[in-house]
């Protein structure tokens, strides 16, 4: 089972950015990433909605004999991946939005967090929240149409630039020190952010630590692959494939995928 590849799905496009992560991290691991463009952004459905659409990805991948899935999609993880662990004999990795980090470092008292409504509005967050910063301010802020925007291949336009710059003002008016990137969407945005931002500002996102606990789970369920053969890594998007493949510098092809 070692050589069966890893499955990670998202939304859309951003969850590329925890597949690099991962393949930085395992470079002789085949993966499958599964795009679900076509009904990006799951943070605007409703939960019943973003479970189904989970159920539907993780059929596909566990199709494709994947040996275990990330979940690289906050919203998907905050509202489904409970069901999907119940229903499935496989290991999920989730991603949750990195508020404890931040809440045990800011020194205003004050962090940001960019996220989807259908994270912030989910259980999973609201206990992860009230854990660890029931002390502190935090400023939730609601990305609105930022996926839309990076979907459609827009990442540096001057809309994606005048939305972010709406979004942020109230939480640097807080005065934070920390803004917590809610979304994997939201990675391919770190150089405007960093121009938008004050400074002092520090920026976290979760990739790096799924990608880290995706190897602690490979090797605790004995699927670390061991062979340093070239990988096999195979991107489906029902999307516009083109956009995917500019995220990945153009290096791997990007099939579409009617599912």
């Amino acid at each position: 089972m070692s050589k069966q590849p890893i499955g990670i799905f998202d939304s859309g496009v951003g969850g590329t950015s925890i597949w690099k992560e991962i393949h930085a991290l395992l470079p002789y691991e085949n993966t499958i990433y599964l795009a679900d463009s076509a009904n990006a952004p799951y943070g605007l459905k409703g939960k019943d909605k973003i479970i189904e659409l989970s159920i539907k990805n993780t059929e596909y991948l566990i199709s494709q004999g994947c040996k275990l899935i990330v979940v690289a999609c906050n919203t998907a993880t905050t509202n489904a991946i409970s069901i999907l662990r119940a229903n499935y004999d496989i290991p999920f990795i989730g991603i949750e939005p990195a508020i404890k980090p931040a809440a045990l470092q800011t020194k205003t008292n004050s962090v940001g967090i960019l996220a989807t409504k259908g994270t912030l509005s989910s259980e999973l967050f609201s206990k992860t929240s009230g854990l660890f910063a029931s002390n502190i301010k935090v400023i939730e802020q609601v990305g609105e149409g930022i996926v839309e925007l990076i979907e459609a291949g827009q990442v540096y336009s001057e809309d994606m630039r005048q939305l972010l710059t709406k979004h942020l003002q109230p939480m640097i008016d807080a005065n934070i020190d920390y803004l917590v990137l809610g979304c994997t969407h939201y990675p391919y945005l770190m150089s405007l952010l960093l121009e938008l931002l004050p400074k002092q500002v520090k920026i976290i996102d979760s990739g790096a630590a799924v990608a880290k606990q995706t190897k602690a789970v490979l090797e605790n369920h004995g699927l670390l692959n061991m062979q340093t053969d070239k990988p096999e890594n195979t991107f489906f998007t029902n999307g516009n494939p083109d956009v995917m493949a500019s995220l990945l510098d153009d290096k791997f092809e990007v099939s579409y995928l009617n599912f």
